[in-house]
């Protein structure tokens, strides 16, 4: 819906500068290039970028109470809000606009804090209680919508990206080596950590409060809703298969329904999967009238390119059908502008296909589309699933060496289980990353080594069934910061698009939690339930695909390009200078990738070059302090 940013600070003698406020705000204008709203008073200052889709007429932000004692804005949608509203104005409460985020101001008058919890949406937002001098941050459950912040000099600096914190001139660029590590090692960032230091992401289900209190600002980060899974010997598992089928059917049909909620037109993506098909397939079923508009991405590489079942379900729901073809070359046009949204270094290229999608969905006069993610997190659709059911049926006899009992011991501090393998064997990965790292780093690995963090909450992770646990890994480590970040939300954005995500509305989130994992992967058959509930609106053709796990062409590509900037990032000069990275190494991969028939078994292999690159290019962008 739009971007917001906001100044907080305990120097009541100084005056906040509305220079710097428009400056945070126009860094933003992509996320909301419809209308402009701001609130500048002696502690507080915010700034509102709007992107117009409920109520065009009066809904533009600062939302306010009755007597204007409470002030908010909001990035997102509140998709109950009608619901909500009813109660609200049965208690007396007085409503001036139809825009679904007014609820939040009287929500807070009337429960406080914990008025986060009856919310069904994707947002972030802030809100300022004058009387107490009190800020309320929030991000939703699943973490959709972006929200992050830092503290400088008794200041709170706050925004829905951090280009926009950016702008404030007190806040210093320093590249977070933690974020670097975990960008090489796991998906991509976990929040609060980003690519800046002392710059954080609040974290998906966590509200952040601040007050000032003896001259100080005093935070405080609070969790309200996490995807926890029930213990295994705990799990009571007494309903029939058809009772969850039928029930996740129910559910979904009004997630998509709510989603649809706009005074604009929506449309969606097809991608030629089962997901955003059964999205699309649901919406024809709420709306068989109505002509709605689909998107999809082509290819000219046959491999790859799933045009044929796109096709197939865009004439199955008889939308008006739009697609891109996406030629490789374009990766390398379109790389600086994805890592400028992105506002991180990626391990993957396909960002750039997102943003040609999202582009077309503008050019066509759109502002929302729904998209599939978090199926896969919620219903074990990756083939990860797979494979640990497969090591469940031959486990592994002992210890074959002291590297494995290394390895072992290095998943228990991340995992809390020794047997449970994620991502990657992460000890002897250590070594990889020492060797692409420069002198200095490796000389203060210690201080930054991500898998020594306290990544997620083990104790959610014990005694859970192994499809829950991965199910709590991917919900954590690769959903939210980069499906729907740096992935999702950041490239559609980039074209003033909001994307939906009906497979994370958070009653289908509830209800995941209480399938029977055997409903979720049967077999070796993934996403079984989706599967189930697919036969009533899908051809058979689409529901039998093998699943296809769309892989972006990596750095080996890139490198027989003979592009000049890549060429001009990857220099041993350069990547000397910069000072994080070995140069003899780079140097060294540069020739091992560039070699004719060297290939990479994406997404399994490291491709160590892109995170070199895209850093690279990070640095630039950002301009950002080399490493002395």
């Amino acid at each position: 819906m739009c971007g917001i940013a906001g100044i907080f600070t305990v120097h009541s003698d100084r005056v906040i500068n509305e220079d710097i406020l428009l400056k945070m705000g126009n860094a933003l204008t992509h996320r909301g290039p419809d209308d402009t709203g701001q609130y500048l008073q002696k502690h507080l200052a915010l700034v509102f970028k709007r992107l117009s889709i409920v109520d065009l007429t009066t809904g533009n932000q600062p939302m306010y109470n009755e007597d204007r004692t409470i002030v908010s804005v909001c990035n997102g949608e509140i998709f109950n809000f009608l619901e909500l509203k009813e109660e609200l104005m049965y208690k007396g409460h007085i409503f001036y606009t139809h825009c679904d985020v007014e609820v939040l101001v009287h929500l807070y008058e009337e429960h406080g804090d914990s008025f986060v919890k009856k919310l069904n949406g994707q947002f972030s937002f802030a809100i300022y209680d004058i009387k107490r001098k009190r800020l309320l941050l929030a991000r939703d459950q699943a973490g959709i919508t972006p929200l992050f912040y830092t503290m400088a000099e008794g200041t709170l600096v706050f925004a829905s990206e951090i280009k926009s914190i950016l702008c404030h001139p007190q806040i210093k660029k320093e590249i977070d080596l933690r974020g670097l590590d975990q960008v090489l090692s796991f998906p991509g960032l976990v929040s609060p950590t980003t690519m800046f230091k002392g710059i954080f992401s609040l974290k998906p289900g966590h509200t952040l409060t601040a007050s000032i209190d003896e001259g100080t600002i005093r935070l405080n980060v609070k969790e309200y809703w996490d995807l926890i899974y029930p213990v295994e010997r705990e799990a009571d598992y007494q309903m029939d298969e058809s009772y969850y089928v039928e029930r996740l059917d129910e559910i979904f049909r009004q997630s998509v329904n709510y989603r649809l909620m706009a005074d604009v037109p929506v449309g969606f993506y097809l991608s030629g999967g089962l997901d955003s098909s059964l999205i699309g397939a649901v919406i024809k079923s709420l709306s068989p009238v109505e002509k709605r508009h689909s998107f999809s991405i082509a290819f000219n590489d046959s491999a790859i390119d799933e045009s044929v079942f796109q096709r197939l379900m865009a004439d199955s729901t008889g939308s008006i059908h739009s697609e891109v073809v996406f030629d490789w070359p374009d990766i390398s046009t379109r790389f600086k502008d994805m890592i400028y949204h992105a506002e991180c270094p990626v391990k993957e290229s396909y960002n750039t296909c997102s943003m040609a999608l999202s582009k077309l969905v503008r050019e066509n006069g759109l502002k929302v589309i729904l998209t599939g993610e978090g199926s896969d997190e919620l219903f074990a659709g990756y083939v990860g699933y797979r494979f640990d059911a497969q090591r469940a049926a031959a486990p592994d006899s002992g210890y074959n060496d002291t590297e494995k009992m290394l390895e072992d011991e290095q998943r228990e501090i991340l995992w809390g289980d020794r047997d449970f393998f994620y991502e990657k064997e992460h000890y002897s990965f250590r070594e990889t990353k020492l060797a692409l790292y420069s002198k200095t780093l490796r000389e203060g690995f210690d201080g930054f080594d991500c898998v020594c963090d306290s990544l997620v909450d083990k104790s959610k992770l014990i005694n859970r069934h192994i499809v829950h646990k991965r199910s709590y890994l991917d919900f954590k480590l690769r959903l939210s910061d980069h499906l729907v970040g740096d992935h999702g939300d950041r490239m559609a954005y980039a074209n003033s698009v909001e994307a939906r995500y009906p497979f994370l509305d958070v009653n289908l989130m509830n209800f995941a939690k209480t399938v029977p994992p055997d409903l979720k992967l049967r077999g070796f058959t993934e996403k079984y339930i989706v599967k189930k509930v697919s036969e009533k609106y899908l051809p058979e053709r689409i529901i039998n695909r093998e699943k296809f796990g769309f892989v972006a062409p990596g750095s080996p590509f890139l490198l027989k390009q003979d592009i000049e900037w890549l060429s001009d990032t990857l220099s041993f000069a350069e990547i000397k200078k910069q000072g994080y990275f070995d140069p003899n190494t780079v140097e060294r991969l540069k020739k091992i990738y560039a070699a004719d028939g060297f290939t990479l078994n994406l997404p399994f292999d490291s491709d160590l070059l892109m995170t070199v690159i895209s850093f690279g290019v990070f640095m630039d962008v950002f301009d950002m302090p080399y490493c002395r």
